[in-house]
């Protein structure tokens, strides 16, 4: 008789552990290119994740078909559905919104309540895949003499201690993960900017901005169709700012100006390395 996978949730697919071997994931994070990546390199027999707003260029989605190239089985639930950055939630109450042909041939299909796609995808054979090594996921955006320097992130789990006198593009959603506001940023930062994934339900998708306001940090977020979620580099090029916190809003940020404009109001008026 085959033994059916664990089904475990979790606020995020960049805190994986050899717990995670083998089992279906029910995670928060959005589902690109990088999320997929580190998806399949835990080696979870199946996933899914939150499509965020599904956002410019389908981003939001566009690991489900890495992971098909894989043969990895892969879905989203509707961000209006469950809130961004917690599993525990999507299961309870997460709608399948998109499905890769992995997870199809399972029987997961659009409409699905989160927790029977869950249970279908548990019936997948176990086995490790080796996705391709993931480029470049954090790098110099602008470096100019006297000013913070401008660092894109195509995670904000990429954060380190290096980070605290520069300016962030971030490529993640601006949800907290579980409801945590520790989660907010790891470290600090002079300024910090990440996708809104479509606000979603109940608002998480920009529930790190208030979080941010405790600790004197600007925020703010771009909207997911004029930047691509996981692409701290689409974050600074194309990006609009979408919401804002009060700490931003004090510096004269606001909705509607881009994120370049963001970081220069930033490095105008705000706090300095």
């Amino acid at each position: 008789m085959t033994r059916m996978a664990s089904i475990l949730t979790g606020t995020s697919v960049t805190k994986l552990g050899p717990e995670h071997v083998g089992s279906v994931l029910v995670a928060g994070s959005h589902a690109g290119a990088y999320a997929a990546y580190l998806s399949a390199k835990a080696g979870l027999r199946a996933v899914i994740l939150n499509d965020c707003g599904v956002g410019l260029d389908r981003a939001g989605i566009a690991g489900l078909d890495d992971l098909e190239r894989l043969g990895f089985p892969a879905a989203t639930v509707d961000c209006r559905t469950a809130r961004i950055g917690d599993g525990a939630d999507m299961l309870a109450r997460g709608v399948i919104s998109h499905v890769n042909a992995a997870a199809a041939a399972l029987g997961v299909a659009q409409g699905d309540p989160c927790a029977d796609a869950a249970r279908k995808l548990a019936a997948a054979p176990a086995r490790r895949v080796d996705p391709p090594a993931y480029a470049e996921a954090r790098f110099v955006l602008r470096d100019r003499p006297g000013e913070p320097a401008v660092w894109g992130l195509d995670s904000v789990s990429l954060v380190g201690p290096e980070d605290a006198t520069r300016i962030l593009m971030v490529g993640s959603h601006g949800a907290l993960l579980g409801g945590d506001p520790k989660s907010a940023l790891r470290g600090d930062a002079i300024a910090v900017v990440y996708n809104d994934a479509g606000v979603g339900i109940d608002g998480a998708g920009i529930t790190r901005l208030p979080a941010l306001d405790l600790r004197g940090i600007p925020a703010a977020t771009v909207g997911v169709m004029t930047a691509r979620l996981g692409d701290g580099r689409s974050t600074w090029e194309t990006g609009v700012i979408s919401h804002v916190n009060a700490t931003a809003a004090a510096l004269g940020a606001k909705p509607g100006i881009t994120a370049q404009d963001f970081a220069a109001l930033v490095v105008a008026r705000g706090r300095r390395p």
